[in-house]
C-alpha cells in the first residue's frame, strides 16, 4: 500500500503539510501526506498494515479533531514499532505530550520539533528514528542484530555515497562478479560484507582473502588448498578458502597485487567454476561469488603488463567505485556521530567536538580516509575521555584553522551531523543503550575540572573562577578525584 514511501506526514495544517513534503524530498526521504481524518480512515483498512516495515518514522502536525492521545493510540495499533515526531507548537496544534497519561504512548515520540525544523536536527532526529526502529525490530527477535561495524564506513548524506548505495542496491542480490576500487580506508571490504549479506547468500560463509598479505609462495595452497604430502611441510590434507567459501561468497582483497601466474589459475576458476588442490588431481566443482577489491589502477597495470586484460574483464563485471573522504567532507559530521555512537554502546567511553574542531577536520586531506578518521575518534576518546575537542586538543597535524577564528563558518554541506558539536547549551545525546549516568557525569566533571586546571597554569583560585565555584569546594573535588596541578 505505501509502495516506496518511508515517511508519513499527518497534518490539517493544509501549507505546512505540503512544506514538510518538499523538505522531506530534498533530504531524499520519500513522504506521504494525510489531514488527521483521512489518516483515521487509513490507518483501520486491513491493506494499510503490510509492509509497514518500510516506513521509517510518523510525523504528527496539526489536529482539529483528535487529541494527541488518540492519535498515539491509533499509532500503537496500526504498527508499535514506528516512531513519531511531534512538529510544530506542541500546545496550538493540539499536540501536547503533558495531555498524554500513557507513558508508553509518551516514548513512542523520540522529538518535538519547531517549524520550520532545524536543518541539524531534523537530520538527526530522522537518523533516531531509524536507530530506533531497528532496535525495537532487534529486542522482538524479527532481525538479527547486525555488526555496527559492518555499516559505520557507509554512513553519509554526500552525493557520492547515495550513488555507491544506489550502485549497491541494484546489484546485492545478483550472482555477478563485482570489483570494488578506491584508495585504502574508504571501507570497500564494508561494501563486500554488505553486498554479502544484502544476497541470497547471506546465510552461507563470507570468507575474505588479502592477496597481498599472504606470500606469492604460499597463495596458491591459501585458496586452492592442498594434499598431504604435496610440498615441505603439508602433513595433512587442507582445503583452501574457495572450499571454505562453498555456497557463500569469497572476497578477494587487493587483486591488483596477485602474482601473474596466480591471475591465470583464478581466470580458470571463473570461467570453468572447478579446480584442483596443490598436489591433487581431483577436479573440485565451485559454488561461489567472487567479489574483489583494489586501491591500485588495473588499467594502467594491464599496460605495463602487471595485470592480465582477460582477468580485469571477467572481474569487471559490476564496478562500485568508493569515493575518497576528502571527495565527501559533507559526511564528516554524520561519520563522528557514528563513530562517537558505536564507542558509546562498546562501553569504551565518548568525546564531543566543538564547532571549530569539525571545521578543522573538515579541511584535513585524510590520505587515511574513514579509517584515519575512525583512528583520530578514538584516540581522542583516550587521551579526552568525556570532553570537548577543540582545534588546540586535535594532533597538530589535523590543525587547519584557528580556535579564536571568529570568521568560521561550516559549510551547509558539512552540517548534518552536527548534534556532537558541543557547546555550554547543546543537549549531550543519549546512546541508544543507555549510559551509566552517574560515571559519566563523574568522568565530565574530573575532566573539565582537569582542564580548568591545565588552562590556569596549576593556579586554583583562576581554575575555580573559570568553574564558577568557590575555591574550597575546587580543592575538595580535587582531592576527592585525586587530581593534581600541572
Amino acid at each position: 500500500m505505501w509502495e516506496e514511501n518511508n515517511v508519513i506526514v499527518v497534518d490539517d495544517n493544509k501549507e505546512r503539510r505540503h512544506d514538510t513534503c518538499v523538505i522531506l524530498d530534498f533530504l531524499g526521504e520519500n513522504p506521504v501526506t494525510y489531514s488527521c481524518a483521512e489518516w483515521s480512515e487509513v490507518v483501520v483498512l486491513p491493506a494499510s498494515k503490510e509492509n509497514t516495515r518500510q516506513i521509517k518514522v510518523l510525523i504528527f502536525g496539526q489536529s482539529n479533531s483528535s487529541s494527541l492521545e488518540q492519535r498515539l493510540n491509533e499509532a500503537q495499533a496500526w504498527d508499535k514499532s514506528c516512531p513519531i515526531i511531534l512538529m510544530g507548537d506542541t500546545h496550538v496544534d493540539n499536540n501536547s505530550l503533558e495531555s498524554v497519561d500513557d507513558a508508553d504512548l509518551r516514548h513512542k515520540v523520540i522529538s518535538q520539533l519547531n517549524f520550520p525544523p532545524s536543518y541539524n536536527k531534523f537530520m538527526d532526529t530522522l537518523h533516531r528514528a531509524q536507530v530506533y526502529r531497528e532496535q525495537y525490530d532487534i529486542n522482538a527477535g524479527r532481525v538479527q542484530q547486525r555488526d555496527v561495524q559492518l555499516f559505520r564506513s557507509l554512513v553519509g548524506t554526500s552525493r557520492e555515497l547515495q550513488k555507491v548505495r544506489e550502485m549497491m542496491a541494484q546489484v546485492a542480490d545478483k550472482d555477478v562478479t563485482v570489483l570494488i576500487t578506491g584508495e585504502s580506508g574508504t571501507g570497500k571490504e564494508v561494501v563486500a560484507r554488505t553486498l554479502h549479506y544484502n544476497s541470497g547468500r547471506r546465510n552461507m560463509p563470507f570468507v575474505p582473502v588479502n592477496c597481498g598479505a599472504i606470500p606469492r609462495e604460499l597463495l596458491e595452497s591459501e585458496l586452492f588448498g592442498h594434499e598431504k604430502g604435496a610440498f615441505t611441510g603439508a602433513v595433512t590434507t587442507r582445503a583452501g578458502r574457495f572450499e571454505m567459501a562453498q555456497g557463500g561468497t569469497l572476497f578477494l582483497d587487493e587483486i591488483g597485487d596477485m602474482p601473474l601466474d596466480m591471475q591465470v589459475k583464478i581466470l580458470r576458476v571463473l570461467q570453468e567454476r572447478s579446480f584442483e588442490r596443490v598436489g591433487g588431481n581431483k577436479t573440485i566443482k565451485t559454488d561461489v561469488r567472487i567479489i574483489t577489491a583494489t586501491h591500485r589502477n588495473l588499467e594502467e597495470m594491464i599496460a605495463d603488463g602487471r595485470f592480465r586484460e582477460d582477468l580485469y574483464y571477467r572481474l569487471n563485471v559490476f564496478p562500485i567505485e568508493m569515493p575518497a573522504l576528502r571527495e565527501r567532507i559533507e559526511d564528516i559530521p554524520l561519520l563522528l556521530n557514528e563513530l562517537i555512537t558505536r564507542l558509546e554502546n562498546e562501553k569504551r567511553g565518548s568525546i564531543r567536538f566543538n564547532s571549530a574542531g569539525i571545521m578543522s577536520l573538515c579541511r584535513h586531506e585524510w590520505a587515511g580516509n574513514v579509517r584515519e578518521l575512525a583512528n583520530l575518534v578514538e584516540r581522542m576518546a583516550i587521551i579526552h575521555p568525556y570532553g570537548v575537542v577543540g582545534v588546540q586538543e586535535l594532533p597538530k597535524k589535523f590543525r587547519h584553522v584557528d580556535e579564536g577564528d571568529e570568521d568560521l563558518v561550516i559549510p551547509e554541506s558539512a552540517k548534518e551531523g552536527m548534534p556532537i558539536v558541543a557547546t555550554t547549551d547543546s543537549t549531550a545525546l543519549l546512546p541508544v543503550n543507555g549510559i551509566d549516568l552517574k560515571e559519566y557525569l563523574t568522568n565530565l566533571e574530573k575532566s573539565l575540572i582537569q582542564q580548568a586546571l591545565d588552562d590556569s597554569v596549576g593556579v586554583v583560585a583562576r581554575a575555580a573562577e573559570k568553574l564558577q565555584i568557590r575555591r574550597t569546594t575546587l580543592v575538595e573535588k580535587m582531592r576527592k578525584y585525586d587530581l593534581q596541578r600541572k
